[in-house]
């Protein structure tokens, strides 16, 4: 068992919470119908994300940042989602992906002038995945050559989040392919370096305004100055990374839960059939106190594991449950819901239909459900081997 720190939220975080429903239901709500519509983030948005401190939270006070918790990050991913998951998941790669990259692994020169940045004005992106490269992430194809005082590199990434608004890029490539995952380098490689395209975007079912694009790269001139970390250890970043990642995942799949399930209640309180609220009935009942019961559990688990993090404490299986259980939990919440508003749950006139569309990237992206069952798998077989030792 887990030696969990409390999961309860202190006056300050509550306060936190709030102020970004506050922002996501003044701000965000009126243009959700038309963003998913164009496939696009209305770009008026990105601004005020960064003066609420929300493209920054863990970043040092020094480079411009809130220098808040990993926790408080969470708390903003998940406000935000139950109004758009679109804007949470863009602001959850900028903290949970990009900047704790560049916290970790950067050095100081690289964490001045790409923090700076990031949490002012810069959006960030993580480049891992390629066309050949998804769940075995690294059999990736991307090379860098080294010449002189910078490196080359030749290779696409796709499904790439946040691609299209991002200045700067966390992208893997491999510096010798011959020693296989151990020749993988992470770099930060900046939208106008030479070589460097963002390619297609694509259209997709759910979370459409939040951009997902390919990367080209042809003979994109890199500084060696911009190796994030050592050169080799790319790989170790890319799991140690995601594995905080999937905690944000975790708390984009719980607000995406919570903002399907609050309108669906409103709705069943409104809604009247032989002259009585739907809610009202027994039948319905059942379902939606189940629906509840999951989604504060999912919670539970995503704040969990966050607090695991920021304590110091392992956490990889917690938060691969917690992404796992999640992501479940929200497919088929926002599935109920549908359900319970009947043919107008249907119809894109009301928010439930695009909660259910955006769920189902939870259960694919940053980790598969069967990677992260593979991973649980994994580290309870070492817990339960070394018990019999």
């Amino acid at each position: 068992m887990s030696n969990a720190p409390l999961t309860r939220l202190t006056d300050d975080e509550i306060i936190f919470r709030d102020a970004v429903l506050g922002f996501a239901r003044d701000r965000v709500a009126p243009h959700v119908h038309a963003m998913d519509a164009a496939g696009q983030m209305k770009p008026e948005l990105i601004r005020p994300l960064f003066e609420m401190g929300l493209m920054g939270v863990e970043v040092p006070e020094r480079f411009g940042g809130a220098e808040a918790s990993f926790f408080t990050a969470i708390l903003a991913v998940e406000a935000l989602a139950t109004v758009d998951p679109s804007v949470s998941v863009f602001v959850d790669v900028q903290n949970t992906l990009v900047n704790n990259a560049v916290l970790r692994w950067g050095t100081d020169d690289q964490k001045k002038r790409y923090l700076t940045k990031l949490s002012s004005e810069w959006v960030g992106a993580y480049a891992l995945s390629e066309p050949g490269s998804g769940s075995d992430a690294f059999a990736l194809k991307t090379r860098a050559e080294k010449r002189g005082d910078d490196y080359v590199l030749n290779g696409t990434k796709l499904w790439i989040t946040n691609g299209a608004e991002a200045s700067v890029y966390v992208l893997m490539a491999n510096v010798d392919p011959s020693k296989g995952y151990r020749g993988i380098t992470a770099f930060l490689v900046e939208r106008d370096f030479p070589g460097f395209t963002v390619g297609k975007k694509e259209d997709k079912l759910g979370i459409r305004a939040s951009s997902t694009t390919e990367l080209l790269l042809e003979d994109c001139v890199v500084p060696a100055a911009n190796v994030l970390g050592e050169v080799g250890k790319g790989y170790k970043i890319a799991i140690e990374t995601l594995n905080e990642g999937r905690i944000g995942i975790g708390a984009q799949m719980i607000g995406l839960a919570q903002g399907a399930f609050d309108y669906a209640m409103g709705y069943m309180l409104e809604r009247k059939q032989f002259g009585h609220a739907i809610a009202e009935f027994q039948g319905m009942e059942f379902q939606y106190a189940q629906v509840a019961t999951e989604i504060e559990a999912a919670r539970l688990m995503v704040y969990n594991a966050a607090r695991l993090k920021d304590a110091g404490l392992p956490f990889v299986k917690e938060a691969a449950m917690a992404k796992l259980f999640s992501s479940q939990v929200a497919e088929r919440a926002a599935s109920m819901c549908v359900e319970f508003l009947g043919g107008v749950g249907f119809t894109k006139e009301y928010p439930v239909e695009k909660f259910y569309r955006d769920a189902k990237i939870g259960k694919i992206y940053e980790g598969t459900s069967n990677m992260q069952l593979a991973t649980i798998a994994k580290l309870l077989r070492r817990v339960y081997a070394s018990r019999q030792g």
